[in-house]
C-alpha cells in the first residue's frame, strides 16, 4: 500500500512540474495578476513542489508560509528554496498561523478537496490582515466525465461570499481554469 502511494507521489510531483502546466498558466502571469506588495506576508496554501511559494518568495520581502500536508513536497520546496538562497521561505505542515498576520493567501487547486470547505474559508479570512486577499485558482468543471470534487465558479464565489470575503475579480487564465480574487471584508 505504502509502495503505490510513492507512485502517485511521483505522477503528482511531474504533474505539479510539467512544462504544460507553466504553459497553461505560469505562476509569473498570476503574480502579475495580483495585488503583491515587497513587504507582504503570503500564505502558499497547499504548496505542494512550491510551483508558486518560490517565484512569490523572489518578489517579496515578506515571509512566505509554504503550506502542504505531505511533509515530502515541504522537502522539495525546502530543497529549492536553498538552492535559490531564498532564506524568506517557511514550511509549514498545519493551519495554525496568527490571526491578522497574512496579507495573500493563494489556493491553487486545493479547495476543491476540502469537505466541507465553510470552516477553513472563515480560518483562511482570520488570518488574513483586514482587506487581505484570497486567491483561489481551480479547475473548471467539464461535464459529468470529470472526475474529483471539482467546484465551479460560481460556487466557489458563493462559498467566499458567505464566509465574509468579497469577489473583486474573476479570471478565465486558461479555458480550463478559473482565477477569483477575493477580499476581507470586515
Amino acid at each position: 500500500m505504502h509502495h503505490t502511494h510513492g507512485k502517485l507521489s511521483k505522477e503528482k510531483v511531474s504533474y505539479l512540474e510539467s512544462p504544460e502546466r507553466r504553459k497553461e498558466f505560469s505562476p509569473e502571469q498570476l503574480l502579475n495578476m495580483i495585488p503583491l506588495k515587497e513587504t507582504d506576508n503570503i500564505l502558499d496554501f497547499g504548496a505542494g513542489t512550491g510551483y508558486f511559494s518560490i517565484p512569490v518568495a523572489k518578489r517579496t520581502k515578506g515571509k512566505v508560509y509554504a503550506l502542504d500536508i505531505d511533509a515530502a513536497m515541504l522537502e522539495i520546496v525546502k530543497e529549492k528554496s536553498l538552492k535559490e538562497q531564498l532564506t524568506n521561505i517557511v514550511q509549514v505542515e498545519e493551519f495554525s498561523l496568527p490571526d491578522g498576520t497574512i496579507d495573500i493567501i493563494i489556493a491553487s487547486l486545493v479547495l476543491h478537496e476540502i469537505q466541507p470547505l465553510g470552516p477553513l474559508l472563515q480560518q483562511m479570512r482570520n488570518v488574513l490582515k483586514k482587506e487581505g486577499y484570497l486567491i483561489c485558482l481551480e479547475l473548471e468543471p467539464k461535464g459529468s466525465s470529470d472526475k474529483g470534487p471539482r467546484i465551479n465558479m460560481e460556487g466557489m464565489e458563493r462559498e467566499m461570499k458567505e464566509a465574509g470575503f468579497q469577489v473583486t475579480e474573476k479570471y478565465f487564465p486558461s479555458e480550463s481554469l478559473y482565477m477569483l480574487v477575493a477580499q476581507k471584508m470586515d
